[in-house]
C-alpha cells in the first residue's frame, strides 16, 4: 500500500515547494504529485483553487515547475507526477514539454481534462520519451470505457472515489471496494483511489480497495491554514504539514492487504 501526496507548485512559493516535497518524502509519501497552477481547475475543489491561485499570484509558470522538478530529481529519488490540466501543455507543445519534463526526471504526466478519446498525440508524445500518462477512471465509467482507459493508461490508474471535484469528505462511498473491484478486471496496474481522502483511518480503509492512497486537499488545507493574510509561511508551517503526512503514511503502510481487490505492488514499484 503507498501515499501518492499532492501539493500544487508554487504554493506559497516554488522554493516551498521544495521543501515540502523533500520532507514528506522522509516523512513516509510514496509518490508525489506535483500541479500545476491553472486558471480554471475545474476538477478541483475550493482548497486546491484557492491554491492555485496563490500559486499563480507568486508567478509560478510551467517552466517553472518543470525547474523544480529538475532540482528535486538531484535531491531525492522519490516518483514525481506532474498533474497539469491540458492548456499550459498545449500552449508549451506536447514535444517540447516531453523534452523538458524527460530532462528534468519526471516520471508521469496526468492530465485532469484530457479524455483518452483525445490523448493520441499526447500519449506518443510522453511514452516515446519514457513518460507514464496516467488517467482518471471515474465511478460513472462504463466497462467499455473503463477498458479505453486502463489501455491508455502506465504506471498506476487514478481512481475518481466519487463523482465531482476534489476535496475533503468525512465519509468515503460504501460501494468503492466494488467499485475497485470492477476496475480491477480491466487492468493489472496498481490502482490509486483519491477524491475525498481526508484521514489516516480512511486512508487505511482504501487500503482494502486499492494499491494507494491518494490525498491532496487535506494536505493543501493544512497548508493554507499555515498562511498568514498574505500567503506568507507562518513559524511551524513544515512541521504541521508533515505531521498529517506522517500519519496519513503510517495509516496506509500499516493497511493489512485485502487480496480480493488489489494487485499486490511488487517491490520494484515505485509505488
Amino acid at each position: 500500500m503507498g501515499l501518492v501526496a499532492y501539493l500544487t507548485a508554487g504554493d506559497p512559493s516554488l522554493a516551498a515547494t521544495e521543501q515540502f516535497v523533500l520532507a514528506m518524502a522522509e516523512a513516509g509519501a510514496d509518490v508525489i504529485e506535483l500541479g500545476v497552477p491553472f486558471s480554471d481547475p475545474v476538477a478541483d475543489g475550493p482548497v486546491i483553487q484557492r491554491a492555485s491561485e496563490r500559486a499563480l499570484r507568486s508567478g509560478t509558470t510551467l517552466a517553472g515547475v518543470l525547474s523544480l522538478v529538475k532540482s528535486l530529481r538531484a535531491k531525492t529519488e522519490v516518483p514525481l507526477v506532474l498533474f497539469s490540466y491540458f492548456n499550459p501543455v498545449l500552449q508549451m507543445g506536447l514535444e517540447k514539454f516531453g523534452d523538458a519534463a524527460k530532462a528534468a526526471g519526471a516520471d508521469g504526466v496526468l492530465i485532469t481534462d484530457l479524455t483518452p478519446e483525445e490523448a493520441a498525440d499526447y500519449r506518443a508524445a510522453m511514452t516515446s520519451r519514457g513518460l507514464d500518462t496516467i488517467f482518471l477512471a471515474a465511478p460513472t465509467s462504463t466497462d467499455e470505457r473503463l477498458a479505453l482507459i486502463a489501455k491508455s493508461t502506465s504506471g498506476f490508474l487514478y481512481l475518481i472515489s466519487r463523482t465531482g471535484v476534489t476535496g475533503a469528505k468525512d465519509q468515503l462511498a460504501d460501494e468503492l471496494p466494488a467499485l475497485a473491484r470492477r476496475v480491477r478486471r480491466f487492468t493489472e496496474l496498481p490502482i490509486a483511489i483519491g477524491f475525498g481522502i481526508k484521514t489516516p483511518a480512511q486512508a487505511a480503509e482504501v487500503s482494502k480497495a486499492a494499491d494507494a492512497a491518494v490525498v491532496g486537499s487535506a494536505i493543501v488545507d493544512r497548508l493554507a491554514l499555515n498562511l498568514d493574510a498574505e500567503g506568507r509561511a507562518k513559524p511551524g508551517l513544515v512541521e504541521a504539514v508533515l505531521a498529517d503526512v506522517r500519519a496519513l503514511a503510517a495509516g496506509v503502510h500499516s493497511a493489512p492487504p485485502d487480496q480480493s481487490s488489489r494487485r499486490g505492488i511488487p517491490a520494484a514499484s515505485p509505488i
